[in-house]
């Protein structure tokens, strides 16, 4: 530092009227004159004889006396720089004094800090600042905003932001201003405005804008979203093994989050980038509304031991049925006892799922062999090699033995588990029969008595078959050892369980904050063990355990607490004005912490930013009455408040409401904001009440009566009660029937659903004489179908079977199909053909008329051949039979396929013949003609069959070749194979690549003669465009090289390769410089890799920048090295602010350089013209205050260099002790009075020594 000044209270006044004329003598050592030496007396005063009693006392006037201080606690210290242009006092002339002086003198005495200010080269002020933490910080917060210039910037970013800038509390908030040292004001939430204000120094504004702007981005980037699906969709969201939602997650970059199925929640958490996040909720939206439409449920009966099989290891067997059927199977909890496992998917499917669910929960079965629980240990042997040589042989088979059980459980394929069976049953047998046991009862922990007692217990060994345990050691330990065991067994018998039922909301205010109330329960009765159910399992019961009379206390004593806790629940609402709110919580939050306390209520209001004007009361239902009452009261007097009642029938108040409260919302936003508040559902009550000002409430009123006429005289309704079986009648085959009445009457019909108690009950709604029309054409429906009729019709007897097979299902059928109509056939055995029909008229005619089209269906049904390889079937089968049940669907024929053959080779072979009877068919196949095996039988009508069989061989897949270069068969086949797989699950075929060492060029395509051509289109559009990736990079591996001198490469590349990537990016090139330590590579060639065109251009470009370069010219110019920091700026800055303005490139000499003054400015000639005169300017303005700092610094410190000049004679005093006659005795340095030590007990004489520094 060039001058220092340090500001103390005792020394502003000295500074005020300049240095003393001594201090200036002595200081200038370059005078001519020398003074002579003090004195000893003067240079070392004497200590003060007595110390100060008070502070009232005046001080000796010893020459160290006024400087004497108390000593103070530990101090830290902070350093600070407010540079020149930044300063707010640049008065060269006033340093120490002045306004700046004033204020640091200011702040002292306001904080108690002390401040040290000090220039540097530069002129910029340093501040060093010592004391407490807190004072440290004050006065440092205070300099910045008084001693520096102060500025103010805004910074836009979205409102919802502004939270994430101040953080949990304000902490990040704070933590922000104190690191960049300025006040940031962010809107309040009920402001508009998204400016957030930042007040400070220019470089503490930056830096809070860089991170304020850093938050907002953060948050930009990322978004969350929670969508809410019903659980039981969520297998079909994530699809077989997670792969749907997998493949979403990797095509929209965005996390989802499924809860797993033992978890109860519906919520799917997304995030990610916000447009990628919206596509990824989209997708999942509409898969989840098409299954919602296409689904249907099944429930089924499976036992409880079976679900785990159905289940499979990690729930790969529900994944399976899910990947092969499509079909959900929702299986309950464990904890649960249910048995009904849930099929849910499309119709057409869950037949298929139903038979592999029953299959897999059959694939496995659970045996149990009796074994007594002491031999389980003998039977799986040391280190289980017994059991092993079991599961060693049949490995699928898991053998569980449960402890105090005496029977071994076996699970695994049937064959298996009988084969483990036995063979554990033989070694039961075994040991049965070589072995014996003994049970001795213990009651308490043997080891535990042992050493607390230092006793020894001997327990009886197996050979004794006794029944008693010795306890040996000093008598006392033996006495309370057998006590102990004694009351243990005692307590045992006297040991009580009892389950209370308190519901699960209460649990978390029993157990209390941190498990305080619990404990209070717990210490109370100690010998209680209470136990609270997992939060999960949504459990009420509370099991106590412990002696019977304390569990009965306690459960009192909890029971009596969940009354009060009912008791205290009661919750109501109250809707308040929002602009009242502040005048029932008052000054202080005075108001409502009266009426909580005085109604021993608690009271929530929304939050301020929040919309909602609603205040909720909770406690006793009386307290809760009357702190609603004084709430009310409240705003009553504050406003014109008045309060109607309307009477509107209950029945009309959800329309009135309508969806979601919107109706009555807009009728209350309409009337100035009104609080219109119906009765609860159910209670009967017709009353409802407007609360608000007078004009408003009556408005509001007009209103409602208004709209209650309206929903009246069309609201008008009807019942009319007919048996469920007739209501598919009454509706027609495709909603006909009812629909005619609809549109003929114009009231709407509705029948009663499948979760509604009463299923006779028809309900018309609508105009009044619209539903007595409508009303009147289904009584006379219904009247027709009340009229039974029976009637008969004439079956061949060799189709009754059709219909009576499955359970009568085709009956069943028909029955539902037409209002419930009796068909009954004749029993079987009799050759009968008269079926009976009873039901009502209309009914038992369409019945006829459909059991008709039944029979000439079957008399005209035929049976074809259709002639397939075997080897085909699985694939004309399809996934599951799927492929096959939809042919039989769409043509309604059946359709069966021949066995498998096992031994294709010897297909050939003659048939054997029985009892020496020739089967009439020849011994060997005639040539040509098709196998047994491949011949699939379709029965049905003729055009249907035929139809059937064209669909069969259309599903006969085919093989095509195509001719693919062999080098791009790895880029078809793709990373891991994935792009071959996307090519065979787009088009459903199998792509087969030959393998590499067969360098062939042909790939088959196997599959449906109708996906071969798409898939043959898709392989060659792919080897199309990988051809033309080959070309495009071919032309992009283009090299060009240019010659350029070294000297200019640091120039291309410009600072932090700004210049060079700029060049990169706008021709979208890649340019390589030599390699400076390779002595190989010519260190003037540059090489640029792209396009053609593209590289032509990068280097026109870069010769461009050459020839600049080549025409600059550098001058050399004399500049003062003391300018040299001031011109330079802080990091920089002033310095690259010029070379900037004037486009040139300045170089400063380096430390140690031969000619210090020597500056180099580069550039075009007119340019370095204009830089030179400028810098040259700011020598001449800076080198004069550099000049005045000088004369200042004579004043402040002596110069060093001057300080050298002469040798020094050190410190010269004269009378001093060592030179006066052997009279005077010199000072003893051992003595404590005379040289005291600092901090120790002395003579009261004594003081701390020196100034306070």
């Amino acid at each position: 530092m060039s001058s220092v000044a340090v500001l103390t209270q005792e020394s502003f006044a000295e500074h005020r009227s300049g240095l003393v004329p001594q201090q200036i003598r002595v200081a200038t050592l370059n005078s001519e004159e020398e003074s002579d030496p003090p004195t000893y007396k003067d240079a070392f005063p004497p200590l003060p004889e007595k110390a100060p009693c008070s502070e009232s006392t005046q001080e000796p006037a010893g020459a160290w006396g006024n400087k004497i201080r108390p000593i103070k606690a530990s101090v830290i210290t902070q350093v600070f720089h407010v540079p020149l242009e930044e300063r707010k006092y640049k008065d060269m002339n006033q340093f120490g004094e002045g306004e700046q002086a004033k204020i640091c003198l200011e702040i002292m005495q306001r904080t108690g800090a002390h401040l040290e200010l000090s220039l540097a080269k530069d002129q910029g002020l340093s501040i060093m600042v010592s004391g407490k933490l807190d004072a440290v910080m004050k006065a440092r917060k205070d300099i910045v905003a008084r001693l520096q210039t102060q500025a103010s910037a805004t910074v836009a970013i979205p409102k919802e932001h502004h939270r994430f800038v101040i953080g949990k509390n304000g902490e990040k908030l704070q933590d922000l201003e104190l690191k960049t040292a300025t006040k940031i004001q962010i809107p309040r939430p009920d402001d508009a405005s998204n400016q957030i204000r930042i007040t400070g120094t220019k470089e503490g504004i930056e830096k809070a804008r860089h991170e304020v702007l850093l938050i907002s981005a953060e948050q930009d980037k990322r978004a969350v979203e929670r969508l809410e699906v019903e659980k039981a969709f969520h297998p079909f969201i994530a699809g077989p093994y997670n792969r749907l939602v997998t493949e979403i997650m990797q095509e929209t970059g965005t996390r989802i989050n499924i809860p797993p199925p033992s978890v109860n929640r519906t919520e799917i958490v997304f995030t990610g980038e916000k447009e990628q996040l919206a596509q990824a909720v989209a997708r999942i939206k509409k898969i989840y509304e098409e299954k919602k439409k296409k689904t249907t449920t099944i429930a089924v009966e499976v036992k409880k031991s079976q679900h785990k099989y159905v289940i499979g290891p990690k729930g790969n067997c529900l994944q399976e049925i899910l990947e092969r059927t499509g079909v959900s199977v929702e299986i309950p909890p464990s904890d649960s006892s249910s048995e009904t496992v849930i099929l849910r998917g499309e119709p057409e499917k869950l037949g298929q799922a139903l038979t592999e669910v029953y299959a897999k929960a059959n694939s496995f079965t659970v045996s149990s062999v009796s074994a007594p629980s002491w031999l389980h240990r003998f039977i799986i042997g040391k280190k289980g090699q017994n059991l092993a040589r079991v599961t060693q042989q049949m490995p699928k088979v898991h053998i569980e033995f449960t402890e105090g059980e005496d029977k071994i459980t076996l699970e695994g394929p049937t064959e298996d588990v009988n084969v483990a069976r036995e063979q554990i049953e033989a070694m039961v047998k075994d040991l049965s029969n070589r072995m014996d046991y003994v049970e001795i009862n213990i009651g308490a922990n043997i080891n535990r008595v042992k050493d607390q007692y230092k006793v020894s217990v001997r327990i009886p060994p197996d050979s004794e078959k006794s029944s008693l345990v010795r306890i040996e050691g000093d008598p006392q330990g033996v006495r309370q050892a057998k006590r102990e065991l004694l009351d243990l067994a005692s307590r045992m018998e006297n040991e009580r369980t009892k389950d209370l039922v308190i519901e699960q909301r209460f649990h978390r205010t029993i157990i209390g904050q941190k498990g305080e109330r619990i404990r209070e329960i717990r210490d109370k009765f100690p010998e209680v063990i209470i136990n609270f159910p997992d939060p999960a399992q949504k459990s009420d019961i509370v099991q106590l355990r412990g002696p019977k009379n304390e569990v009965e206390k306690c459960t009192k004593y909890m029971q009596k607490m969940v009354a009060d806790l009912v008791e205290n629940s009661y919750s109501i609402s109250v809707p308040i004005f929002k602009q009242f709110h502040k005048n029932i919580i008052g000054k202080g939050g005075a108001n409502i912490k009266k009426i909580r306390e005085e109604s021993n209520t608690k009271i929530d209001l929304p939050a301020e930013n929040s919309n909602s004007e609603t205040i909720v009361i909770t406690g006793k239902r009386a307290n809760c009455e009357a702190a609603r009452s004084r709430i009310l009261s409240i705003q009553k007097d504050l406003a014109n408040i008045t309060e109607a009642e309307v009477s509107i029938p209950a029945k009309l108040h959800n329309s009135l409401i309508g969806t979601k409260g919107r109706l009555i919302r807009a009728i209350m936003e309409e009337c100035g904001g009104v609080h219109i508040h119906f009765p609860v559902e159910g209670s009967g009550s017709d009353t409802v009440v407007i609360r608000g000002p007078s004009s408003d409430v009556e408005k509001a009123k007009r209103q409602l009566l208004h709209l209650a006429e309206e929903k009246q005289t069309r609201s008008f309704t009807a019942d009319v009660r007919a048996k469920p079986e007739y209501h598919k009648f009454l509706i027609g085959k495709g909603g006909g029937k009812i629909r005619k009445v609809r549109d003929t009457t114009g009231a709407r019909i509705i029948f009663p659903t499948a979760e509604d108690k009463d299923q006779d009950l028809i309900t018309i709604m609508g105009k009044e004489d619209a539903v007595r029309e409508a009303q009147k054409e289904l009584e006379a429906l219904i009247q027709n179908l009340d009229n039974v009729v029976e009637d008969c019709m004439l079956v061949d007897p060799k189709h009754h079977r059709h219909f009576v097979i499955r359970r009568g299902q085709v009956l069943r059928e028909i029955a539902e199909e037409y209002g419930g109509v009796m068909v009954s056939f004749p029993r079987s055995g009799t050759q009968s053909d008269k079926v009976t029909l009873k039901g009502a008229k209309d009914c038992v005619e369409a019945a006829k008329k459909r059991i008709q089209e039944i029979i000439e269906d079957l008399e005209a049904q035929v049976t074809m051949e259709c002639a397939i390889p075997q080897k085909f079937h699985r694939s004309v089968m399809g996934p599951k039979g799927s492929r096959i049940q939809q042919i039989t669907r769409d043509y309604n024929v059946q359709i069966k396929f021949p066995d498998r053959e096992e031994n294709p080779v010897h297909s050939m072979e003659p048939a054997v013949q029985e009892n020496g009877d020739d089967t009439g068919e020849s011994r060997e196949a005639e040539p040509g003609s098709p196998r047994r095996c491949d011949i699939i039988v379709i029965s049905g009508r003729k055009e249907k069959c035929e139809a059937a069989k064209e669909a069969l061989e259309a599903l006969v897949p085919v093989t095509v070749e195509v001719e693919v270069p062999f080098d791009l068969h790895r880029y078809i086949i793709g990373q891991k194979g994935s792009g071959i797989r996307k090519m065979m699950d787009e088009f459903e075929v199998n792509i087969h690549v030959p393998a590499p060492e067969l360098q062939s060029d042909i790939v088959a395509i196997t599959g449906l003669a109708a996906n071969l051509g798409r898939a043959k289109a898709g392989l060659l559009e792919r080897v199309r465009e990988l051809q033309a990736e080959q070309e495009d990079r071919a032309l992009r591996s283009f090299k060009l090289s240019v010659t350029v001198d070294p000297k200019y490469h640091p120039k291309i590349i410009g600072r932090k390769g700004a210049v060079i990537t700029q060049i990169r990016l706008e021709h979208d090139v890649s340019i390589q410089f030599p390699d400076k330590d390779d002595g190989s590579q010519p260190q003037d060639q540059i090489t640029i890799t792209g396009y053609e065109k593209n590289t032509e251009a990068a280097r026109d470009a870069i010769l461009k920048i050459v020839g600049e370069l080549e025409q600059m010219v550098s001058e050399d110019v004399s500049l003062d090295h003391r300018v040299h920091a001031r011109i330079i700026g802080a990091r920089g800055k002033a310095i690259r602010k010029i070379m900037d303005e004037f486009k040139v490139d300045i170089r400063f000499p380096q430390s140690g350089a031969p000619d210090p003054n020597c500056v180099t400015v580069t550039g075009l000639p007119e340019n370095v013209e204009e830089a030179i005169d400028h810098i040259l300017n700011l020598e001449e303005e800076y080198l004069a205050d550099v000049v005045d700092s000088e004369v200042l610094q004579v004043y402040m410190k002596p110069p060093a260099h001057e300080e050298a000049r002469a040798p020094s004679k050190g410190f010269v005093v004269r009378d001093a002790p060592w030179t006066a006659s052997s009279s005077e005795k010199a000072p003893d340095m051992s003595s404590s009075e005379e040289f005291p030590s600092f901090g120790a007990q002395v003579a009261p004489k004594t003081l701390p020594w020196g100034p306070k520094r």
